[in-house]
């Protein structure tokens, strides 16, 4: 059995304030607060790299587990925006983390589903080769190709990366994953002349008419009711996002937090930042983990919290 034992997370420490800046870019502090939810974005430092970012969440994943590099069998990146093209990041993280030579690596080209999508992918992988060690990256930071004037897009995201150990003893088991692509609207979150274009409305209707339904799906799917799950942790897009699928589900809204007002929308890295919380918490039997955004694409599984024997 291949689950989630541990996650790890990096957040650099500086920060932009979004209250300050709002009305310079046709917003206010209160929708700031109310409809975007990041009071503040979190930012690589000038002398920052994806790559940095990256090995760090993996060496403290490695140290807080206490485990020795040479035991990974497998190391998985989600993210767009790598330092260079060639080589691939995973690559360079293992030279840099010393990884064993028989390590397998590649990246998975995601946004916002990708942690989901990896997750199926990595444990996988891991069963089909008889792997016992996997983990799984996500470094995407978008300040990279924000164009800071752009209200649609510089109110919103922020930089971070996490280190996900997948292992035969876990935490959490993964369950029935569900999957999802709109291509017709993949032009409305996207990247031309290196320079990100959102358009906010339709990644919205988007996300509001798409994502509750497969929720419901998921649920279902893996033999379970609305009432069973103890969490709901979802893509955190903005607050009225989150919000809105609440509503939309119906759920305890007790039951679906937004914790990224400190740090922003980080991409693939927002669902296990959340995770890396809320696993510590033995109330949380049941959660669902929804991804969804760029593509557009979408992917929701159940993870169950294993009984200690």
């Amino acid at each position: 059995m291949i689950g989630i034992t541990s996650i790890a997370t990096y957040i650099p420490e500086n920060r932009i304030d979004n209250s300050q800046r709002a009305e310079s870019l046709g917003s206010t502090p209160e929708q700031v607060k109310d409809r975007i939810g990041f009071l503040q974005l979190a930012r690589l430092a000038d002398d920052q790299t994806t790559l940095d970012i990256a090995a760090q969440a993996v060496e403290t994943l490695l140290h807080k587990n206490s485990i020795n590099p040479d035991l990974i069998d497998v190391l998985i990146v989600v993210g767009q925006n790598p330092d260079r093209k060639i080589p691939h990041i995973s690559a360079e993280i293992h030279g840099r983390m010393g990884l064993s030579p028989s390590c397998a690596c590649f990246d998975l080209g995601l946004g916002c589903s990708g942690f989901v999508y990896g997750l199926s992918v990595i444990s996988s992988f891991m069963r089909a080769n008889n792997m016992r060690h996997g983990v799984l990256v996500t470094a995407d930071p978008y300040s990279r190709i924000v164009d800071p004037k752009d209200k649609s897009t510089a109110l919103i995201f922020g930089d971070a990366a996490t280190a996900t150990l997948l292992t035969e003893n876990p935490l959490y088991e993964l369950g029935s994953f569900t999957f999802g692509t709109q291509g017709s609207g993949a032009d409305e979150l996207s990247c031309n002349n290196s320079v990100l274009f959102m358009n906010g409305r339709a990644v919205f209707n988007f996300a509001a008419t798409i994502i509750p339904e497969n929720i419901r799906e998921t649920i279902v799917k893996n033999n379970l009711s609305m009432d069973m799950i103890d969490c709901f942790v979802l893509h955190q897009g903005s607050r009225y996002i989150v919000d809105t699928i609440t509503d939309r589900l119906p759920s305890d809204p007790q039951k679906v937090p937004f914790m990224a007002s400190e740090y922003g929308n980080t991409v693939s890295s927002s669902i296990p930042l959340m995770l890396s919380q809320l696993m510590d918490q033995p109330k949380n039997k049941h959660m669902v983990l929804c991804g969804f955004g760029l593509g557009l694409s979408w992917s929701t599984t159940v993870i169950k919290r294993r009984e200690k024997k």
